[in-house]
Formats: structure tokens, C-alpha cells, sequence
């Protein structure tokens, strides 16, 4: 019998062959003496100009998503970044050639990253390929990069780099990492790209290329060692589950016709699909991603203009930035604890003009389109900055008004906040975050951070009750509204809308299709109990 491997699944799907693992960086050698210090300082800039050319180059790639895209050209902005060109100088003029005061400057930056945790810690594996890059360019080398051997095959790593993730052949069947969380960059372009993926593997660095595995994207099962027939036999499921569900089609619903809206998490109008019922989670923030300095008010009119043109119903969220997910506009200080500290509405209270600007523009493009368009903002924790957020926008014209619920507390007043405000969306990424103290990067507490786990559906059904309650929707638009396993039980807890990544929307309309509406209030009693 096979082995078996577990990890998370992170991108459903199915795939089966012989594993190629992405080789390892280029060793650095022993460091050597400097008798040219302005070579040295030369070579330091010139790789970090070549990483940042090459970086954008592929951000430019015709036919490349635009997410995708965007992450690329924050990454070659991050190796233009000045503070990390000064450290490696800094080294040079210490005595370190090169290759050793990149490493060196890299490795620090990557540290005070990683002790911050949450989203920057996850960024930090983001530094661990620029570093890697740009000390290969000093030492003369090619820069990584995936393999091509030719052939079909399962890539396997220890940790994928963003920009290694973007551009990936048509030969890769699916991605396992070592390491990694659900919403690092290889987990979302892969979820973006449809392309089965499974993270914080262990031990599957230790399975010898060329071993045939079979990937299963959705449970996060490895099988190692399997037989051609084996193979054959789960690449025959895959293409009947694809078949299956690219058949259906229509709104969401249960079995016995009950309604849950089955909407898109987007970027941009690039993401968008033809049918879909509406945008539950419009993220502006990746018009902000790549900037030193804002988008101006008529750039922002026209990115959101082009959304509102070609979906039904739009909801959009006010920028989710801040020391957790860092944008150099906003000129924000470092924080010793990021996740608990100014992030998403927050911002407003240190750079209320951001937000100014925003709800001008959304109102702006909103008068000039066909579409029914919301807006919330995120990380509201009390009811006193719901409305204080919806008196802002209704001000400007925006009639119908909303809040993300990711923080307990505010789940706790989910009733007096929904006299404030006109529906809630709930983020099931933070706030199973906050309610279990457990890092949500963190693999070894994933069993804290199931959105199965009773304490957060109970949570869950507080805001869905308060909603039935005010006759006002309710949905979720965390990981959780994606995975087929789970959106019933939301819906059972009277949920009333679903929104996730476009590739989702297939497996979960046809699980709630296969379910009676008390057949999913069962589930949910189940799971609450």
C-alpha cells in the first residue's frame, strides 16, 4: 500500500505524477577579501537593479493575472528598497564582499519580519527568494528558477516563492510546499490558477524525485509510491469532477430552492467571471499595492468604475492596509504586534484622508454605473465606528452600508452594530484569529484556526441570528465560504451569502444543491454541539 502524507490543502483538486523538487539556492561561498570597495558597492547595486528588472518583466508578462501581477511589482519594490540597499552598503564598507553583505542585509530584514508574525511574517518567506536572487547575481550566477524538465510533474518545495508561483508552465500539475500557510502567495495564486496545491507538508522534501504521488488539493492527502493504474485512476476522478461541475451553472440554492447568493472575492475587473451573481469582497487595496504614493482620485474612479461596469452587485471594501500588510504610502511606524495593531479601518484614525479620498471615489464611479454597489469597511471593532463609517459614506451617496466582522468583539454586538449599518460580511481568517489567540500563519495550530471549530460558528450564528432578527443580510467571505465542506454548515446557521475566489464557486454551489435547507441546519446543530 501507498504512504500517505497530510498537509492543508489550500487549492482543491486532484493530480497525479512524478514529483520534481525545486532545487535548492546557490551555496555562498567563504567569504573572500575585499580589495576593490567600490566594485563591491557596484555589484551590490547592480543586483538589486537585476532582481527588480527581472521581477517587473514578469509582472508585465502578457496574459499574467492581474493579482498576480501586483504581487510581483511589490516584490521588485521591495528590492528597491532603500533601507535594504543602505544595510548591504553598510556591509561592504564593514569588509563583506558582495554576495555575503546582500545575504547579510537580507537576512536581518527577513528576521525583523518573521519576529513580527501574522501577514509580515508570512512576507518574510517573500525576502527569503529576493535574497536568494540577489546574491546570485553578485556571485555571476543564474538566478532560481523552475524546472523544465520537459514533462508533466508535481512540484515540490520547501517553501515557493511568489515569483517562482506567477509564472508557472504548463507542465506543473499541482504544488506542495513544506512549509507555508493558506494565504501565502503560492496558496492564492494557485486557488487563482485552479492548479491543486497543499501546504505545510512535512517530510515531503525527503521523497526522492521521480517518486509518483497522487495530490489532493482539497483534503491536503499526499499518496506516495502510487502505481500507473493508481495514477490514471485518480487523474480519471479529476477530469470527472471538473466535467461534473462545469456543467452547473445558475444561482446558488439548496436542494429544497432555498437562496444563498454564491458571489466573487476580486481584485480587479480581470478576476471577474461571466455569470456570476455579484462581488461579495471587492479588495481595493491591490489598486494601492505597489505605490509610494496613493492613487490619485481619478485613477481610483476609473479601477473601480471598470468593476462596477461588469458585475451586477458590487461590494467594496475600504482599503485593508496597514503595519500587517504594509504600504509605503502610508508612511505607518513598525508595531511589536501588527495584528493588534493600526490595520484596516484604524488607518482612518492616523490618516483619515485616505479614506476621505476612497469614499469620493467609489460614490464618483458608483453614480456612473448600472450596479447595486455596497461598501464596508474592515477591522470595525465597536458599534461607535460603525456608524461613525456609515454616516461617512451615506454622506457621500453611498446608500447602502456595511461592516466586516473579523474582531469577537464586534460580534458580540453584531445586533447593535446592524442598527448602525445595512449587513455584515465575515471574515473567518481573523476572526477564528482573534477568538483563538493562534496566529493564523502558525502550522502547528491549525486545528485552533478550523473555521469547524464550535466556538467560531458560534460566533457565526450570533451575527446570522442578528441579521434574521433585523431582516438584514449576513454573509462570509472568509477561506471557509469556499471549502464545500463548510458552506453548508454556514448556511444552516443562517448565513446568507457565500463569497470566495472564482474557482470555487462550481463545488460549492453543488454541495448546497445536494442539501435540504434542514439538512444543513442539522449540520450545524451537529458541529455546534
Amino acid at each position: 500500500m501507498p504512504d500517505t502524507l497530510t498537509g492543508s490543502g489550500v487549492s482543491r483538486g486532484l493530480a497525479a505524477g512524478p514529483l520534481l523538487k525545486l532545487p535548492a539556492p546557490a551555496a555562498l561561498p567563504a567569504p573572500r577579501p575585499v580589495t576593490d570597495p567600490d566594485a563591491e558597492l557596484a555589484t551590490v547595486a547592480e543586483s538589486l537593479e537585476r532582481v527588480a528588472a527581472d521581477l517587473t518583466r514578469r509582472a508585465g508578462t502578457a496574459g499574467l493575472a492581474r493579482e498576480a501581477a501586483e504581487i510581483l511589482a511589490a516584490l521588485a519594490m521591495m528590492a528597491e528598497d532603500p533601507v535594504l540597499r543602505e544595510e548591504a552598503e553598510s556591509g561592504v564598507h564593514a569588509g563583506l564582499d558582495a554576495a555575503h553583505a546582500l545575504h547579510q542585509a537580507f537576512t536581518r530584514h527577513r528576521e525583523a519580519l518573521a519576529a513580527l508574525g501574522g501577514y509580515l511574517a508570512e512576507r518574510a518567506a517573500d525576502l527569503d527568494d529576493l535574497r536568494a536572487r540577489a546574491v546570485a547575481c553578485a556571485l555571476g550566477l543564474p538566478m532560481p528558477g523552475i524546472p523544465a524538465p520537459g514533462h508533466p510533474y508535481v512540484l515540490v518545495a520547501a517553501d515557493l516563492s511568489p515569483a517562482d508561483t506567477a509564472t508557472l508552465g504548463p507542465d506543473v500539475l499541482a504544488l506542495v510546499t513544506e512549509r507555508g500557510g493558506p494565504t501565502s502567495h503560492t496558496a492564492i495564486l494557485a486557488r487563482g490558477r485552479g492548479l491543486p496545491a497543499v501546504v505545510a507538508c512535512a517530510g515531503v522534501m525527503a521523497l526522492a524525485d521521480g517518486t509518483v504521488i497522487g495530490v489532493d488539493g482539497g483534503t491536503g492527502e499526499i499518496t506516495v509510491g502510487l502505481t500507473d493504474d493508481a495514477a490514471d485512476r485518480l487523474r480519471a476522478r479529476d477530469r470527472a469532477d471538473r466535467d461534473r461541475l462545469a456543467g452547473g451553472s445558475g444561482p446558488g440554492a439548496t436542494a429544497d430552492g432555498h437562496p444563498v447568493k454564491l458571489l466573487l472575492n476580486v481584485g480587479s475587473a480581470k478576476d471577474l467571471e461571466p455569470g456570476a451573481e455579484g462581488v461579495g469582497l471587492f479588495r481595493t487595496e491591490f489598486l494601492f499595492l505597489d505605490r509610494r504614493q496613493a492613487p490619485a482620485f481619478e485613477e481610483q474612479v476609473a479601477a473601480y468604475a471598470e468593476v462596477f461596469a461588469r458585475a451586477p452587485s458590487v461590494v467594496v471594501r475600504t482599503l485593508d492596509a496597514g503595519t500587517d500588510k504594509p504600504l509605503p504610502f502610508l508612511g505607518l511606524p513598525p508595531e511589536p504586534n501588527p495584528a493588534l495593531g493600526v490595520r484596516g479601518l484604524r488607518v482612518d484614525r492616523v490618516l483619515p484622508g485616505v479614506l476621505d479620498t476612497q469614499l469620493d471615489a467609489i460614490a464618483e464611479a458608483a453614480r456612473g454605473s448600472g450596479a447595486d454597489v455596497l461598501v464596508m469597511a474592515p477591522m470595525v471593532t465597536t458599534v461607535e465606528e460603525a456608524a461613525g463609517f456609515a454616516r461617512r459614506a451615506r454622506a457621500r451617496g453611498i446608500s447602502r452600508v456595511g461592516v466586516m466582522i473579523e474582531v469577537p468583539a464586534a460580534a458580540l454586538r453584531a445586533e447593535r452594530i446592524l442598527a448602525e449599518v445595512d449587513f455584515l460580511s465575515i471574515g473567518t481568517n481573523d476572526l477564528a484569529q482573534y477568538a483563538f489567540a493562534a496566529d493564523r500563519q502558525h502550522s502547528a495550530l491549525a486545528d485552533l484556526l478550523d473555521p469547524s471549530q464550535p466556538a467560531l460558528l458560534r460566533l457565526v450564528e450570533m451575527c446570522a441570528r442578528a441579521g434574521l432578527a433585523a431582516g438584514k443580510p449576513v454573509g462570509v467571505c472568509g477561506e471557509a465560504a469556499g471549502d464545500p465542506r463548510l458552506a453548508p454548515l454556514l448556511v444552516g446557521l443562517g448565513v446568507t451569502s457565500l463569497s470566495m475566489a472564482p474557482v470555487c464557486v462550481p463545488v460549492v454551489r453543488e454541495a448546497l444543491a445536494g442539501l435540504t435547507l434542514a439538512q444543513c441546519r442539522d449540520l450545524a446543530a451537529a458541529a455546534l454541539a
